[in-house]
C-alpha cells in the first residue's frame, strides 16, 4: 500500500509533513530520512532554512550530506546510506521547500558520481569540509516549480543579506558556491547566491566595474548599499 502511494506521486505535487511521514514511513525532521518500511531514504533540500547550498548542474543536484558541525562524516548516519546508493537497494527521494511547511516532490534520485569534499560554513558560520552527493533524477521528467514562489524566496534573502554587517556579507558571499548551477524546469532557473548578488552590489557601490559609469545597483526601493572597501 505504501509502495502504492510513492508510486503515485508526480514531481510538483505538495505535500505537508504530516503527509510525506505518512507516505513514507519517515521521521518527521530533518533534511535526510531513512524509512526502513518502505526502504526509503527521504532527502529534502529546504531553502528556506537550511544553512547548506545544494546545488542544481543540469538534472544533476549536488546535495550536502548530514552534519551541522564541524567536519562531515562520510561513514555516518544517512550519509553512510546515500553513500552506499544505489547498491544498498534504497530508493532515494527528493523534495525541495520553497514555502514553509510544504514539500515540493521532486521525483527519485539516484548517486551517479561519487561524493566529494568542498568547503562550507557550519551552523557556526565556522569554515569546515563537507560532502557533497551528485544525485541525478532517475526520470526524465522535467520537475515542476512554483517559481514565483522561488523569486519571492531569493528576494526575500537578498534583503537580508543587505541587512548584514560589511564582514558577515563578506564571509557569507566568500563561502557561496562558486559555479553558478542551473535547475531542470519547465524552464529551465538558473541559480546564483544571493549573497554574493549583494556583496557585488555593495562593493560596486552603484558604479559599473567596467566602465566605471554610473550603473543600476540600487534597490526596487532604490537604495545602493554602502561600499564595501
Amino acid at each position: 500500500m505504501s509502495q502504492d502511494r510513492i508510486n503515485a506521486l508526480s514531481p510538483g505535487d505538495v505535500l505537508n509533513n504530516d503527509q510525506l511521514c505518512e507516505v513514507f514511513g519517515c521521521s518527521p525532521q530533518g533534511g535526510m530520512r531513512r524509512a526502513k518500511r518502505t526502504n526509503t531514504l527521504v532527502i529534502v533540500t529546504n531553502h528556506i532554512e537550511s544553512i547548506y547550498e545544494d546545488r542544481w548542474e543540469g538534472n544533476v543536484i549536488h546535495y550536502t550530506g548530514m552534519g551541522q558541525l564541524g567536519d562531515m562524516q562520510l561513514n555516518a548516519a544517512q550519509n553512510r546510506t546515500l553513500n552506499e546508493s544505489p547498491a544498498n537497494g534504497v530508493a532515494v527521494h527528493l523534495f525541495e521547500v520553497f514555502k514553509t511547511k510544504e514539500y515540493t516532490y521532486v521525483g527519485e534520485v539516484i548517486r551517479v558520481a561519487s561524493p566529494y569534499q568542498e568547503k562550507q560554513p557550519d551552523k557556526n558560520g565556522n569554515e569546515r569540509l563537507a560532502w557533497l552527493f551528485p544525485l541525478k533524477l532517475k526520470d526524465t521528467i522535467k520537475p515542476m516549480m512554483d517559481e514565483q514562489a522561488a523569486k519571492e524566496l531569493y528576494e526575500k534573502k537578498e534583503r537580508q543579506a543587505a541587512k548584514l554587517s560589511d564582514e558577515e556579507l563578506r564571509k557569507r558571499a566568500r563561502n557561496a558556491p562558486q559555479s553558478t548551477g542551473s535547475r531542470p524546469a519547465v524552464i529551465t532557473q538558473y541559480g546564483r547566491s544571493p549573497y554574493v548578488a549583494a556583496y557585488a552590489k555593495r562593493r560596486a557601490n552603484g558604479v559599473c566595474n567596467l566602465c566605471h559609469q554610473p550603473a543600476p545597483f540600487s534597490t526596487k526601493q532604490g537604495r545602493i548599499l554602502s561600499v564595501i572597501t
